[in-house]
């Protein structure tokens, strides 16, 4: 697993117009290439009778799989400046497809380059990107009489408590960065004075948002 990553939030739509023409971006988190392919197929059946669909994925920890598909636009105006606004914002795990529909007036290449950046950014924008932090599960089986304290240290030092298990005593499961699990580990051996036992149980991804780059 990656220590962390960035990737769209999850679906995403955004259309805007220029010189007649309407761009209208679709976006999607997916994490194999063929829920790639079947997201574009499922736009280009839903627009049909567009004049374009155009679209462009990275999916993988290493980006190991892409593609952009100017899907009948002259060739690099289309597809790769999706794909290339997807890398500016070092994101993974995305699909976006843009579909056109021509006004009657030609953009040019620049034009084409330009617009069809744009709509990727705006359906990036709509979807939102969140970085995903890999985090180890510690858990921590506690007497009741440092329930109070051991919350509120954890809370002010911005510690995310995961769960919490009432027995005869209490288990919280607190999560941490990978890689710095034994500084929050002694934290809590100093707190309850090595009263607390501690294990590790496995690790997640834990999201936050971001901006997004044009």
């Amino acid at each position: 697993m990656l220590s962390f990553y960035l990737t769209v939030s999850g679906y995403g739509e955004a259309e805007f117009e220029i010189q007649k023409s309407r761009f209208i971006a679709y976006v999607q988190r997916v994490e194999q290439e063929e829920a790639a392919v079947g997201f574009i197929e499922q736009i280009k059946k839903r627009h049909w009778n567009a004049t374009h669909n155009c679209s462009a994925y990275v999916i993988g920890g290493n980006d190991q799989w892409q593609k952009a598909d100017d899907d009948g636009e002259p060739s690099g105006t289309a597809g790769k400046p999706i794909l290339e606004i997807i890398k500016k914002n070092q994101i993974k795990d995305t699909v976006i497809v843009i579909t056109r529909y021509f006004g009657g007036v030609k953009l040019g290449a620049g034009g084409l380059i330009r617009a069809y950046g744009k709509s990727a950014s705006l359906g990036l924008k709509a979807a939102g990107i969140t970085q995903r932090q890999n985090h180890t599960r510690i858990g921590v089986e506690i007497d009741y009489t440092f329930l109070g304290m051991l919350e509120n240290q954890l809370r002010l030092q911005g510690y995310r408590i995961e769960d919490k298990i009432f027995t005869d005593t209490i288990r919280l499961i607190v999560l941490e960065k990978v890689g710095q699990e034994e500084v929050l580990e002694q934290k809590i051996i100093d707190w309850t004075a090595g009263q607390a036992a501690l294990t590790r149980e496995g690790q997640v991804y834990v999201e936050t948002s971001v901006t997004c780059e044009e």
